[in-house]
Parts: C-alpha cells; sequence; structure tokens
C-alpha cells in the first residue's frame, strides 16, 4: 500500500515570519505521525526559512512553480537549480491556476517536469477538467491529452517516482469537491493510462493525489477510495489545526 501523501499549496498567502511560525507548531504535532509524506508549499520567498525549519523533522519542502531553463535572461523566473538550493525537495507544476491565469501550456509543463528532474527534485504534477470539459463529457479526454504531454518521454522509474495530482479546476476554492464516484473514477482512470503506458511496478508506485476543496471533513471519504493516495489541499493548509486534521483524518497515515 502506497504511504498517504499530503500536500499543502499555501498560494500567494504567508511571510516568510508567518511561515515559521506555522511550521514550527505544525512540526511539533506532526512529530508523532508515522507511515506519511508531508509536504508544504509556501511563496518563493519563504523557501529557505521553511527548509530551515523542517530540516530534521517529517515534513518537505516544495515549490509552487519553476522554469525550465537552469539560468539565463528570464525576468521574474526562478529554476528548479535555485529551488533545490534554497533546499526544497518538491515543485508543484501545472496548477489549474498556472495554466488558466498565468497561460501554463501542456508543453510548458513537459518541459518544467524535466527540469525538476534533472535537479533531482520530485514533480507534483496537476491535471484536470473545467466545468466545461466535465459537463461535455470530456474529463478522461482531458485527462489523457494533459497525462500524455506530461509524461513524454519519461521512463518508467521516473514516472513511479512522480506524484499527480487529480484537481478538477471547477473545485478549486469554490467549496465544491467531487463526488466519490467522480473522483474515484478519474484517479482509476489514471492509473490505468498509467499501467498501460509505463507498466504495473510504475503505476503502483506512483502517488496520485485529489486535489480541489480538501477539508477536514471529506478527507477520510477521499481516502476510502482505492486509488486515491492523498491531498493535494489549498485554503484547508492555511491554518496548523485544519491542515493536521485533514494529516490525521488521512486514515492511513497515523
Amino acid at each position: 500500500m502506497r504511504t498517504p501523501f499530503l500536500a499543502a499549496n499555501w498560494k500567494m498567502f504567508k511571510t516568510v515570519d508567518e511561515t515559521v511560525t506555522y511550521l514550527r507548531e505544525f512540526c511539533a504535532l506532526t512529530a508523532g505521525v508515522a507511515r506519511a509524506e508531508i509536504v508544504v508549499a509556501p511563496p518563493f520567498t519563504a523557501l529557505r526559512a521553511a527548509a530551515d525549519v523542517t530540516r530534521g523533522t517529517n515534513v518537505g519542502v516544495a515549490a509552487q512553480d519553476c522554469y525550465w531553463e537552469r539560468e539565463g535572461a528570464f525576468t521574474g523566473e526562478v529554476s528548479a537549480a535555485m529551488i533545490k538550493d534554497a533546499g526544497a525537495g518538491y515543485v508543484i507544476i501545472g496548477h489549474s491556476e498556472r495554466r488558466r491565469l498565468f497561460g501554463d501550456t501542456d508543453e510548458w509543463v513537459k518541459r518544467k517536469i524535466g527540469a525538476v528532474l534533472a535537479s533531482d527534485l520530485t514533480p507534483i504534477v496537476c491535471v484536470g477538467e473545467t466545468l466545461e470539459e466535465r459537463d461535455a463529457n470530456q474529463t478522461l479526454a482531458v485527462l489523457d491529452r494533459q497525462l500524455d504531454a506530461a509524461l513524454d518521454g519519461l521512463t518508467p522509474a521516473q514516472v513511479g517516482s512522480l506524484v499527480i495530482a487529480y484537481e478538477p479546476v471547477w473545485a478549486i476554492g469554490t467549496g465544491r469537491n467531487a463526488t466519490p464516484a467522480q473522483a474515484g473514477e478519474a484517479h482509476a482512470h489514471i492509473r490505468a493510462r498509467l499501467r498501460g503506458a509505463f507498466g504495473q511496478e510504475a503505476a503502483e508506485a506512483c502517488h496520485v493525489l485529489y486535489g480541489g476543496s480538501v477539508k477536514p471533513d471529506n478527507i477520510k471519504d477521499l481516502m476510502a477510495l482505492e486509488d486515491v493516495d492523498g491531498a493535494l489541499v489549498g485554503g484547508a493548509s492555511l491554518t496548523v489545526p485544519s491542515f493536521f486534521a485533514i494529516v490525521t483524518g488521512a486514515g492511513r497515515s497515523v
């Protein structure tokens, strides 16, 4: 059974001081949590501070995005090598807000995954459909397109090391979340797609998370689904009690 994976995406929230205060409290609480991978993604400005506070704990640190070039005249961008130097071990790639608000394409996602892997970091790759695509019964086709583009050229070993987050765009920050049947169908499809393209071992090793208005009161139902390995949590991860309740509510994690 895959170890549950709980990731907090803070988006554009928290200063360096707020990050340090949060993580000192959170790491003290999670010190006794066994069999769980826990990751927090603060803003770029707080990556170094987060890495310093979490060093030696069971909490990892992720960046929320990166650029695919190692260095160059790319004003405002941050490379995977810089993220690693700051002390992070993961990078979120292809989040729907990056795709929708900032124009990240499937090709960009692919390039970013390559850069992250080349820097010996773990990509957390986001895929998911819009409400219009869901209503048009295009969910599985959208997932296939995004996965095919993102994973093109990767080896089974690389795919097995990935984290994939299914996040229906219509459920992010809306208070809505996919029903167990909807989430279960999408996760089973993703797993089957990985199995068909990269083999059983890679498909079973890859963590597939659910993201989209995850809260303490729905994490148990989500984790009860066979192919849901954890959660990518947005707003509900911004306070220590809420995210800790999600970690402990994941069931298989304690």
